[in-house]
């Protein structure tokens, strides 16, 4: 699964319109990728090998999984 993981950040990373990922596992794995537009979002999802992954995912390691599109208005912190 670690592998995978890493397979989809470096292609992912290549991506048109990928601004960035962050992602963290304790008990759940979390995935947060950041785009620039929604068509950016689109193409990924329609990635011929992220779609390949995502079936894997389904079928060997998630029971279920949850994908939220959302546009981040603003971020700070210290």
């Amino acid at each position: 699964m670690r592998e995978m993981a890493a397979k989809m950040i470096d292609l992912t990373s290549k991506q048109p319109g990928f601004l960035g990922v962050e992602s963290a596992r304790k008990g759940v794995g979390i995935i947060v990728s950041y785009w620039s537009d929604i068509a950016s979002i689109k193409a990924w999802k329609a990635n011929a090998e992220h779609q390949e992954a995502q079936s894997k995912d389904r079928q060997e390691w998630y029971t279920n999984f949850r994908v939220r599109i959302t546009k981040v208005e603003r971020e700070y912190g210290i």
